[in-house]
C-alpha cells in the first residue's frame, strides 16, 4: 500500500494536462507581453480557468511558472499579479546586468574573432530594420523586434566564449523582458536607434571602454525609466 501511494504522489501530469498548461502559459505570456494586463493588474486564477475552459490547476501551473520567469508576482493570500512598475525586482535585475554585461562585453570584444564582427553587424543591421511596433500587436514591442533586439545583445557578448557567463545572460534578459517593454512606453523620446548604433560600433571598433560605458548606460535608461514619470506618446522608436 505504501508502495502504491508513494508511486501515485511522484506519477507524472498527463500528456494532455502538460498542453494543457503550455497553451495557457503561451496564451498568457502573449497577453501580458503584449500589454493586454496592465501592471499590477490581478491574474485571478477561476477566472483564467473558466475563459480559458480549463481546470483551475492547469491555470495555476502556468501561473507558477510565469511567476518562474518574472513575468508574474505570487501574492500571499492574494493570489497572482502582473508586476508594477514600482517592484523593487526590476532595479535589482538592472544593477545585475550592469555590474555583469559590460565586463563580459569587454571580454567579447579581447576574445571576439572576424566571424564574431560580422554577426554583430548582422544582427545589429536586422534589429536596425524590424519594426518595433504593428497595431495588430499591442501596445508594446512587437515578437520580430523582441527578438532581433535579444539576438543583438546576446551577440555582442557571445565573443567571450563562456557558455556560463551566456547562460546568465539568457536568465536576465528573460526576466527583464517585461520591464523593457513598461520602460519603452514611458520614454517616447528615447532614441533606441542610436543607443544599438553606437553600441555596434565601439564593439567593432575594439573599443572596450566606450562600448562598456555605452551598454551601462543602455541599460540604466530602462531601470530609470521604470521610476520615473510617465508619458503615453509612442516612443519614436526602441
Amino acid at each position: 500500500m505504501l508502495q502504491t501511494m508513494t508511486e501515485t504522489a511522484h506519477t507524472p501530469a498527463s500528456p494532455g494536462k502538460r498542453m494543457l498548461s503550455e497553451q495557457v502559459y503561451a496564451h498568457l505570456r502573449d497577453a501580458i507581453m503584449r500589454g493586454d494586463h496592465a501592471p499590477g493588474d490581478a491574474l485571478k486564477p477561476q477566472e483564467l480557468a473558466r475563459e480559458r475552459g480549463v481546470s483551475l490547476a492547469v491555470v495555476r501551473e502556468a501561473l507558477v511558472r510565469l511567476v518562474g520567469e518574472g513575468l508574474a508576482d505570487r501574492l500571499p493570500n492574494r493570489g497572482f499579479a502582473v508586476p508594477a512598475f514600482s517592484d523593487r525586482r526590476w532595479q535589482q535585475i538592472a544593477e545585475a546586468r550592469r555590474t555583469i554585461e559590460p565586463v563580459v562585453l569587454r571580454m567579447s570584444i579581447e576574445r571576439g574573432d572576424v566571424d564574431w564582427e560580422a554577426r554583430v553587424r548582422a544582427t545589429h543591421h536586422r534589429l536596425a530594420r524590424t519594426p518595433a511596433y504593428a497595431p495588430k500587436e499591442g501596445a508594446h514591442y512587437t515578437g520580430a523586434w523582441s527578438e532581433a533586439h535579444r539576438a543583438f545583445h546576446r551577440t555582442l557578448l557571445e565573443g567571450c566564449g563562456n557558455p556560463v557567463l551566456l547562460e546568465t545572460f539568457d536568465r536576465m534578459w528573460t526576466a527583464s523582458e517585461l520591464a523593457r517593454r513598461f520602460a519603452a512606453r514611458r520614454t517616447p523620446d528615447r532614441d533606441g536607434v542610436d543607443e544599438h548604433r553606437r553600441l555596434e560600433e565601439a564593439a567593432l571598433a575594439r573599443d572596450a571602454d566606450t562600448a562598456a560605458e555605452v551598454l551601462a548606460q543602455h541599460l540604466t535608461q530602462t531601470a530609470v525609466a521604470l521610476t520615473g514619470p510617465t508619458h503615453h506618446e509612442p516612443p519614436k522608436d526602441a
